[in-house]
C-alpha cells in the first residue's frame, strides 16, 4: 500500500471514530463532519482519477457520479434535519439517494471488466445466492411496506424503491465474491466498500420496519463505504490492466456448497417462520415466485455441472488415446486398431525410427526435438491415404496401419513417407534432415495383432543395423535376432564371470621400429567358441547397451596394468596407452569423470593414455564433442580411429579437438602401388602436419609397405609386421622385432 492510500485510509479511520464522539449525526458538528467525509470522498475518486487515469474512465465517472449524489442527499438531508428543522418522507434527499444508485450499479459492473460474465457457473450461484437472500429480503422488508395501506402511495413506492436497489447491488456483490479468477486490490476495495454500503441500507430498512428507535446506530457501514470507495480510486491498481482470466473452475467448493445449499433452504424456512408466527398469514405469491425460480436455477446449475464433467471425461479419454506432443494416437489406440485389423484381414504394418534424432536432441535442446516430432508427425499423415492409421509408439518411433492393403500398396507408402521426410525442416534457423529407418510386416499366417508389430519392429531393427532405409519381414530375421539376443546373453554373464581379457599391439616409430605406444585390444574368451575377436561380439554389445560396461572395464583394466608398467619398467615401458572408446560411451555424460576417477585410482599420468575414437561418434556433434573437449583439459590426448573411412573426415578436423589421426589400413593395403590410395595416403599426412596433429598408418603387414609409408613421410605405424596382439608384451625401450610376428626385446 503507498502513502497516499495510507493517508486516505488513516483520516477515514480517524473520521470513523470522532463521529460518535461528536454525537454522531443528530448534532451539527457530527452532520458536518459527515458531510465533509462525503466531499473528500468525491475528491479521492476524482484524484484517483487524475492520478492513476484508469480504463474504463466511464466507469469511474459513473463511480464518482454516484458518490456525488450521494453526497448532495447527505447534505440536502442535514439542511432539513439542522437548518430547518424537519425530517420529510420522502424529501429531495431521498431523491439524489434513488439517483445515486443506477450509476453505482453500472459502474461497479463495468470496473469488474467482464468478471460477472465471463462464466457461466459463477452466473448462477450468484444468481441463486441473491434470489434466496432477495426472498427473504422482499417478505420480511419491500412486501410489508409496498403492502401497507395506510402509508401514502408515494411513500411506499419510495420506501419500496431503496430495497428494490439493494437486491440489484446484493446481486452485484454475491457475484464479485462468486467470481473466478484474480481481482485486483482496487476491485477488492470497491466490493468490501460496496458490501459495508449494502450493510447499512439493509440494516437501516430493517430497523425502520421493526426497531425505529435505533436508526442512528447503522451509519457506520457508509462511512466505512466511503473511505473504501476512495482506497479504490487511489490504490495503483485502478490504473492496471485487468489480471490475465484463469481457466473458469466449475468444482463446488465445500463453502460455495453449504452456502448454496442454505440459499436454497431459505423457502422451507420462511415457510416455517410465518407458520410459527400464527398470524396465518404466509406470502405465498413471493415464496412460490422464489421456490420455482431457485428450483431452476439449481436444476441449470447442476446442468452445467455435469455437463462440464461430461466434457472433463471426454478429454481425459481423448488424453488416454493421444499423444500428447503429436496428437496421433498413442500405443493403445494403435494395438487396438491392429487386433480389429488382423481379426478382418490381413493387414500391413510398418514401424518406423528416426535416425539422428538424439543428435538433434543434444545439440539443440529437447524442445526443437519436440517440435520435430510435430512435424514429422504432420508429414507423416500426409502420406498416408483415407482409412490408414499412424501412432506414435513412443520416444522418435512411430507406426503405420494399412487395413486390408498389400504388400505393393505399403511399399508404395513406405516411399511417400521416404520423400516426405528427405525434405528438410526448418526449426530455430537450422535446415535438419531426418530420416528414418522402416520395418514392414504382414499378417500372414497369424491371428496375433502383437506377432504382426513385433515382425515389424524386426525388420526395423535389421533395416536400422544394416544401415538401409526399408526392410521387409522375412522368417530370417528371427533366427538373427534369436541368435543376437543369445549372445547379447553370454555377453552379460562373460561380464559377470571375467572371461574378457586384454591384449595389447604395438605402435612403432619409423624407421626404427622402435615401441612407443600400445593399443589394448579385447578378447572374449567363450567357453565354448575359444578365444573370439572383437568384430564377432562387440555389434551385439554396441547395440545391447553393453558396451558402456564393457568399456569402463577395458578402460579399468588398461589403465590399471600400465601404471603397472611404469612403476616396474620406469623408461623402459611404452610411452603411451591406446584405448578405444565407443560411441555409446563418449555420448555418457558422466564419461569424462569416468576418465579422470579412473587415471587418480591408477595413478596412471592423464598424457600416458590416448583414447581412440571413431569418425561416427563426432559427426554429429552434442555431447560428444563436449566430452572431448573435457577429456583435453584433462590432459588426455585424443586419436581419430579409421581416419579417411567417413564422408566428413576433413570437415571433422577442423572442429573436433584431436591430437593423433589413425590412417586406415585400406590406403596403406595398396601403398606400394602406384594409385589413388597412395595419392590419399600422401594427401592425409600432408592434413595432420599442417594441423599439427600425429599420423599413425594402421594395419602395416609388410616391410615394403612399412618402408614406402616411411619414404613418403610417416613416422609412425601400427600392424601385425611389428607384433599381433598380446597379452603381455616385452619391452626394453629400444625396438620391436619382425621376424616372429610378436613383440619381443631386440
Amino acid at each position: 500500500m503507498d502513502r497516499t492510500v495510507a493517508a486516505w485510509m488513516s483520516a477515514g479511520l480517524l473520521a470513523y471514530v470522532a463521529y460518535p464522539l461528536l454525537g454522531g449525526g443528530g448534532t451539527v458538528a457530527g452532520a458536518a463532519l459527515w458531510d465533509v467525509l462525503a466531499a473528500a470522498t468525491l475528491v479521492a475518486v476524482l484524484a484517483g482519477i487524475r492520478r492513476n487515469r484508469p480504463e474504463p474512465r466511464l466507469a469511474w465517472y459513473l463511480f464518482a457520479a454516484s458518490v456525488l449524489f450521494r453526497m448532495a442527499g447527505d447534505i440536502s438531508y442535514d439542511i432539513d434535519l439542522h437548518v430547518l428543522h424537519r425530517d420529510p418522507f420522502p424529501s429531495l434527499a431521498d431523491v439524489f439517494y434513488l439517483v445515486s444508485c443506477p450509476p453505482l450499479i453500472i459502474g461497479s459492473i463495468m470496473l469488474a471488466r467482464g468478471r460477472l460474465l465471463r462464466d457461466l457457473a459463477g452466473r448462477l450461484d450468484a444468481a441463486i445466492i441473491a434470489t434466496g437472500l432477495g426472498l427473504v429480503w422482499w417478505v420480511f422488508v419491500i412486501g410489508p411496506v409496498a403492502a401497507d395501506e395506510s402509508i401514502a402511495p408515494l411513500e411506499r413506492l419510495v420506501g419500496a424503491a431503496y430495497p428494490a436497489f439493494d437486491l440489484v447491488l446484493l446481486a452485484i456483490v454475491a457475484r464479485l465474491l462468486t467470481r473466478s479468477g484474480r481481482a485486483s486490490a482496487s476491485l477488492l476495495l470497491i466490493t468490501a466498500g460496496t458490501g459495508a454500503m449494502l450493510i447499512s441500507d439493509v440494516a437501516f430498512q430493517l430497523v425502520s420496519v421493526y426497531a425505529p428507535a435505533l436508526d442512528g446506530s447503522v451509519s457506520a457501514g457508509w462511512m466505512v463505504g466511503n473511505v473504501l470507495y476512495g482506497a479504490a480510486a487511489l490504490h495503483r491498481s485502478a490504473g492496471a490492466a485487468a489480471p490475465p482470466a484463469r481457466p473458469v473452475d466449475p468444482r463446488l467448493g465445500r463453502g460455495r456448497l453449504v452456502l448454496l445449499a442454505a440459499c436454497t433452504l431459505l423457502v422451507p424456512a420462511l415457510l416455517f417462520i410465518e407458520g410459527a408466527t400464527g398470524s396465518g398469514e404466509i406470502s405465498w405469491p413471493a415464496i412460490g415466485t422464489g421456490a420455482v425460480l431457485l428450483f431452476l436455477l439449481v436444476l441449470a446449475r447442476m446442468s452445467g455441472f455435469v455437463t462440464q464433467i461430461q466434457r472433463q471425461a471426454g478429454q481425459l479419454e481423448d488424453l488416454a488415446l493421444r499423444d500428447a506432443l503429436t496428437g496421433l494416437p498413442n500405443r493403445r489406440v494403435f494395438e487396438e486398431r491392429l487386433g480389429a485389423a488382423v481379426a478382418a484381414g490381413s493387414p500391413q504394418v510398418a514401424v518406423l525410427d528416426l535416425n539422428g534424432f538424439k543428435d538433434v536432441n543434444d545439440r539443440l535442446g529437447h524442445g526443437v526435438g519436440d517440435r520435430l516430432l510435430e512435424v514429422v508427425a504432420g508429414r507423416l499423415l500426409g502420406a498416408l491415404r483415407d482409412g490408414d492409421v499412424v501412432a506414435r509408439m513412443g520416444g522418435d518411433e512411430f507406426a503405420v496401419l494399412v487395413p486390408g492393403g498389400s504388400a505393393a500398396v505399403m511399399d508404395r507408402i513406405v516411399r511417400r513417407i521416404g520423400t516426405a521426410l528427405r525434405e528438410p525442416i526448418t526449426l530455430d534457423g537450422q535446415d535438419l534432415l531426418v530420416g528414418a529407418s522402416i520395418g514392414t510386416a504382414d499378417g500372414a499366417g497369424t491371428t496375433d495383432g502383437f506377432e504382426v508389430l513385433r515382425r515389424a519392429d524386426v525388420a526395423m531393427y535389421a533395416a536400422k543395423q544394416a544401415g538401409e532405409r526399408h526392410r521387409r519381414y522375412l522368417p530370417d530375421l528371427d533366427v538373427q535376432a534369436a541368435e543376437e539376443a543369445r549372445i547379447g546373453a553370454e555377453l552379460r554373464a562373460a561380464l559377470d564371470e571375467g572371461r574378457f581379457r586384454l591384449v595389447y599391439q604395438p605402435v612403432v616409430s619409423l624407421p626404427d621400429h622402435r615401441m612407443v605406444a600400445v593399443e589394448a585390444l579385447v578378447r572374449w574368451e567363450h567357453p565354448v567358441r575359444g578365444t573370439l575377436a572383437p568384430a564377432e561380439f562387440l555389434p551385439v554389445a554396441e547395440r545391447s547397451g553393453l558396451i558402456v560396461e564393457l568399456g569402463d572395464w577395458i578402460l579399468r583394466t588398461a589403465c590399471a596394468e600400465a601404471a603397472g608398467w611404469l612403476r616396474t619398467l620406469g623408461a623402459g615401458a611404452p610411452g603411451r596407452l591406446h584405448v578405444n572408446v565407443s560411441d555409446r560411451q563418449l555420448a555418457d555424460p558422466g564419461f569424462p569423470a569416468l576418465v579422470a576417477a579412473t587415471l587418480a585410482e591408477t595413478r596412471l599420468p592423464a598424457d600416458h593414455l590416448t583414447l581412440e575414437v571413431t569418425e561416427t561418434a563426432l559427426i554429429h556433434g552434442g555431447e560428444a564433442v563436449r566430452a572431448l573437449d573435457d577429456l583435453r583439459a584433462l590432459g588426455v590426448p585424443v586419436a581419430l580411429d579409421d581416419f579417411g573411412t567417413g564422408h566428413s573426415s576433413l570437415g571433422l578436423l577442423q572442429s573436433v579437438p584431436v591430437d593423433v589421426i589413425k590412417v586406415d589400413r585400406s590406403f596403406v593395403a595398396s601403398i606400394t602401388r602406384a594409385g589413388r590410395h597412395a595419392v590419399i595416403a600422401t594427401a592425409l599426412l600432408q592434413v595432420s602436419d599442417g594441423l599439427g596433429m600425429a599420423a599413425v598408418a594402421e594395419g602395416v603387414e609388410t616391410a615394403e609397405q612399412a618402408a614406402e609409408l616411411h619414404r613418403i613421410g610417416y613416422r609412425f605405424a601400427q600392424g601385425n609386421l611389428f607384433g599381433e596382439p598380446v597379452a603381455q608384451p616385452r619391452f626394453d625401450g629400444a625396438g620391436v622385432t619382425t621376424g616372429t610376428g610378436a613383440a619381443t626385446v631386440s
